[in-house]
């Protein structure tokens, strides 16, 4: 028996696939970054020849963006990578703005010159989001193995709080900068009213890349660590106990379905990558759930590869008896793109974000013992 929040999902979907409804894209320009950050998930150096041979042309990406346009689309996510290292990134940016859709720019801001000044403030993103890495040089450096970048990362904020451009500001919270993340809070909330966020989970390298990889894991944080850091920030910390009722949910350890997808893969938005793959959701690397936009037109994608994942089913008998009867599933950043990277296996087993879902239960629960499925 399904639950009533299941049920909404898969109502949705279904009228959005209806209605081939899309509302919003991510779009990756490049996956070369000018940073080298130890926790990134996709980054390949600036000068990557292979890479940038792969990347989109201006004409494929306006393509791509008519199409979706088309379709409904009426955001657009711009990111990398550094999506600045691109020659034409003015260019795509005011095409895309020309063809009515809000833009975001994801940016470690390291880039931004006088010039880009003057493009967002002749025609004003949505947003603009830049990630805080330390607050000190030597933090912030120890991440991105980058010297000069901390400095060049600062002069770039500042030319963009003080033009008005509207920015938000997150952090990775990492074993290289735990240290600082009272500072970097403190940093983060002088330069913004609008917006600062932290996420403390980090998934493994879209490449693969073993090495990169075990540089992720020493990153990551404990299960505890994550805890109290959550703790300590009051708004986020209210937010969990809040919304204790759904995020721990017993009644859910009596489902029955196999399906791998409960998420909003597939509800409305997709991801684009700078090769011009097709993905309902930037994670989702997994052999079968990509198409290329080189190769097929966007409706073709969308209306093949919606009902394809969102079907998608284990036959996994210890993660139907564990994670998807799980209570606390949405306390875990266990879903089937994140398990995947970490196994190779859309319904493998994720220790880590298991060992973190219950410590953040057993947290909001006031430390009452619960029984819960893991593995």
């Amino acid at each position: 028996m399904m639950t009533i929040r299941e049920i909404q999902q898969f109502a949705l979907w279904d009228r959005m696939k209806e209605k081939r409804a899309l509302f919003s894209f991510d779009l990756d320009l490049t996956a070369r970054c000018n940073n080298n950050c130890r926790h990134c998930y996709i980054n390949v150096p600036a000068n990557d020849p292979v890479a940038q041979a792969r990347e989109l042309t201006l004409p494929e990406i306006a393509h791509i963006a008519d199409q979706a346009v088309e379709l409904g689309a009426l955001w657009c996510l711009v990111t990398g990578g550094e999506p600045l290292l691109r020659d034409d990134f003015a260019d795509v940016y005011l095409m895309l703005k020309r063809k009515g859709l809000l833009v975001s720019v994801f940016t470690n801001a390291t880039m931004i010159r006088d010039e880009h000044i003057a493009l967002f403030k002749k025609y004003p993103p949505r947003d603009i989001e830049v990630t805080i890495y330390g607050a000190t040089r030597e933090t912030c450096e120890a991440v991105t193995r980058r010297p000069g970048s901390f400095a060049a990362f600062v002069r770039g904020l500042d030319l963009l709080v003080d033009a008005g451009v509207r920015v938000r500001l997150k952090a990775m919270a990492l074993r290289s900068n735990l240290h600082e993340m009272e500072a970097i809070a403190a940093f983060g909330r002088a330069r913004t009213k609008d917006f600062y966020r932290f996420d403390p989970q980090l998934h493994l390298r879209f490449d693969g890349d073993p090495a990169r990889n075990a540089e992720i894991k020493e990153e990551r944080l404990t299960p505890e660590e994550v805890v109290a850091l959550e703790r300590a920030d009051e708004h986020r910390f209210g937010a969990l106990q809040k919304g204790c009722g759904t995020l721990i949910n017993e009644g859910f350890t009596h489902i029955d379905c196999d399906h791998l997808f409960h998420c909003g893969a597939g509800n409305g938005s997709f991801n684009v990558g700078y090769d011009g793959t097709f993905r309902l959701c930037s994670s989702l690397w997994a052999p079968g759930t990509t198409v290329s936009l080189r190769e097929a037109r966007l409706r073709e994608a969308w209306d093949s590869l919606v009902p394809h994942v969102r079907d998608l089913r284990s036959r996994d008998a210890e993660y139907l008896a564990t994670c998807r009867r799980c209570a606390i599933v949405n306390l875990c950043l266990h879903c089937a793109a994140h398990a995947h990277l970490e196994t190779g296996a859309m319904d493998g087993a994720t220790p880590y974000f298991c060992k973190v879902a219950h410590a953040r239960a057993a947290a909001i629960s006031g430390g009452a013992k619960l029984e819960i499925a893991s593995r």
